[in-house]
């Protein structure tokens, strides 16, 4: 009996260091774990040493010519296109194609009116290319519906799991301390704007908490900006901006942290949020896009942006916080749902509605 083809796009784990690359390394492990007769799961991928999901996986190989001339991929039955802007679809009306949505954000990153109709036809495009469409959050799926003509495609919600391996947890015992002398507040992201990482720098005007950054610098004048501002407020000895980070030390940070600050304007579904809670640490968050959905009743909200509104914050609700009832079984319990396991079940039953 012929197997049934299913093409899982993993062309943007060529970017490391990303929620896209995470998002496609993670999902696809436990989609193959879940991959039985009669499919079979093949990864469209850039590494040439096919090494993503392990040397037992089937793979094709992704060349940069395929942006203009897509094989047809005769042999296959669904592609999984998982970035809403990819270029990347093969050339074949017969095979079924799901798409998994993760955000709109070009529409609130302050982007000329140019730029975001480009990006909002490139997204209707592969929409139009789709049979099923997959959104993060309940927030990217009233996005899709007020900003796109879904043409009464099926739309789903599926959320993200948590990235957070056991094997590098278990190595941080009670024992292992940060190198940290002060307290200290933590967030990781890629450093542009859309985090808003600057606003957290007003926080710690008033108190003497320290204040670490961990992510990529995709906009080093952002980066520079944090830093000028830091000086500003007189409180750079106290802020930290680590670059990328290995996963052992983004885990020891979550761990040590006194608190998590994720303040971004611009989120399909926020990963170090979950990340953060499923080490029981309390959060607090802006309440822009999806973060309300994602952080849910065991998160801290910042209601402004504006400077004196956070250096009060600082100075008369932070402190109160960090030494608020603990709650860490409940924190945990509100990240455990959320699970990569489910959501690959989850796609696959959708995988096998398609190819009925």
């Amino acid at each position: 009996m012929k197997k049934k083809q299913i093409i899982f796009d993993a062309e943007r784990m060529r970017y490391p260091h990303t929620g896209l690359y995470h998002f496609c390394k993670q999902l696809g492990n436990a989609l193959l774990h879940k991959t039985a007769d009669p499919y079979a799961m093949i990864f469209y991928t850039n590494n040439p040493a096919n090494e993503d999901f392990g040397p037992g996986a089937n793979y094709y190989r992704q060349k940069s010519l395929q942006k203009f001339w897509m094989p047809r991929f005769s042999n296959s039955d669904l592609w999984h296109s998982t970035f809403q802007l990819s270029s990347y679809f093969p050339r074949n009306n017969k095979i079924k194609v799901l798409s998994t949505i993760h955000d709109l954000n070009f529409l609130k990153e302050n982007k000329s009116v140019e730029k975001e109709k480009k990006y909002l036809k490139s997204l209707q495009n592969n929409l139009d290319k789709a049979d099923v469409i997959v959104a993060i959050s309940q927030y990217v799926k009233q996005d899709l519906e007020d900003y796109c003509s879904l043409q009464g495609k099926p739309l789903h919600v599926i959320y993200n799991g948590n990235n957070i391996e056991q094997k590098y947890s278990d190595q941080l015992d009670s024992s292992h301390k940060s190198d940290e002398h002060k307290p200290f507040i933590y967030s990781i992201g890629t450093i542009n704007r859309k985090k808003n990482f600057h606003t957290l720098l007003y926080l710690l005007v008033g108190n003497d908490l320290e204040l670490i950054i961990s992510g990529i610098i995709a906009e080093p004048d952002y980066n520079q900006y944090i830093l000028d501002l830091a000086a500003k407020l007189g409180i750079s000895e106290r802020l930290r901006l680590t670059g990328p980070i290995t996963e052992a030390e983004k885990y020891n940070y979550l761990k040590n942290c006194a608190l998590f600050v994720f303040p971004s304007i611009a989120e399909g579904f926020g990963l170090p949020v979950i990340e953060a809670m499923s080490f029981g640490k309390k959060v607090l968050l802006s309440t822009y896009t999806c973060l309300p959905e994602i952080g849910g009743p065991e998160a801290f909200f910042l209601e402004s942006t504006d400077p004196d509104y956070l250096i009060e914050f600082g100075k008369s609700n932070l402190m109160d916080i960090i030494y608020s009832e603990d709650r860490t079984a409940e924190i945990k319990s509100w990240a455990a749902q959320f699970s990569w396991d489910k959501a690959a079940a989850e796609y696959w039953e959708l995988y096998k509605k398609l190819l009925k």
